[in-house]
């Protein structure tokens, strides 16, 4: 079976998370797209798995919770003239989940931006703690009825609101927001410091997302053109970014700030996921003569 070489999987796996496009690589590693596209999906399905079984029972104190936006083959205005537009296509938004304390992504969830979507992403952050947090979320309505089936009584929630003003003729049609004339901290459940009412964190941590994903960058042709793929990257960013890369003010990786693991790792590991779960190759049966002839 062709395989290639550990470093060259390795270097194309590093290029991904630091943002490059998947066209760059393949020219600057020099393989083919097909092949860079065959190992982001195999690394994607490897981290989504290794997510999902090791996030679990995380203490926590603080949580923040936001989701940004981004699309599919094309924006979601576009996508009643784009040509052989699939199904999937339009706005996408993933909802994060990140503890305060640690940086640790607890949870993530790519779709629509509803109140269905946020009861699953809820629901999975629920399970993955292992103590009563409390919880900040921005004003978004859909997070009152998801937080509250999600935790019952058993937490401190509250919403930190912005108002803005209205937005200026020279801002029109760009992708800055206007302007912020005050914020609003809104007990929802349970007893939250209102000191610690904010959503900065997490939303710092949607600008790192946006700056080491070419597919999160603004005005450009490197967008998702598969939900499959996007949903891949993902999964790889967020592994790596829980486990493999130290934050600079922790001088640790989030994982292991918040108790998850107990040592740093690297590419040349999430390389060993992706090899953990390729099918065995069984030894090779006798060779048996042809005598038909």
């Amino acid at each position: 079976m062709n395989k290639l070489p550990l470093h060259k999987r390795t270097m194309i796996l590093n290029m991904l998370v630091e943002g490059s496009s998947m066209r760059s690589i393949s020219r600057v590693v020099g393989v083919s797209i097909n092949t860079v596209t065959k190992l982001l999906i195999q690394a994607g399905e490897a981290c989504a798995e290794y997510h999902n079984a090791t996030v679990r029972n995380v203490t926590a104190s603080r949580v923040q919770c936001d989701e940004t936006w981004s699309f599919c083959y094309a924006k979601q205005k576009n996508v009643k003239t784009a040509k052989n537009a699939p199904e999937e296509a339009g706005d996408l938004w993933t909802w994060t989940a990140l503890d305060v304390d640690s940086k640790m992504i607890i949870s993530y969830l790519v779709g629509g931006r509803d109140s269905e979507y946020a009861m699953e992403f809820m629901d999975d952050v629920a399970s993955r703690l292992a103590n009563r947090v409390q919880v900040t979320t921005d004003g978004h309505r859909a997070y009152l009825e998801a937080v509250e089936g999600a935790f019952g009584s058993n937490i401190d929630y509250a919403q930190l609101i912005k108002m803005y003003g209205a937005s200026s003729d020279s801002t029109k049609g760009r992708y800055s927001p206007a302007n912020c004339t005050g914020i609003k901290k809104k007990r929802i459940d349970g007893n939250p410091n209102i000191e610690d009412v904010n959503t900065s964190f997490v939303e710092r941590q949607n600008l790192t997302m946006r700056m080491s994903m070419r597919r999160f960058t603004r005005l450009t042709n490197g967008f998702s053109k598969k939900i499959d793929n996007h949903v891949n990257m993902l999964s790889l960013y967020f592994v790596h970014y829980n486990f493999c890369r130290i934050h600079k003010s922790l001088k640790m990786s989030p994982a292991m700030a918040a108790s998850v693991s107990d040592a740093l790792y690297d590419m040349e590991w999430i390389v060993g996921l992706i090899d953990e779960r390729a099918p065995k190759l069984g030894r090779r049966g006798p060779y048996k003569k042809d005598i038909s002839n």
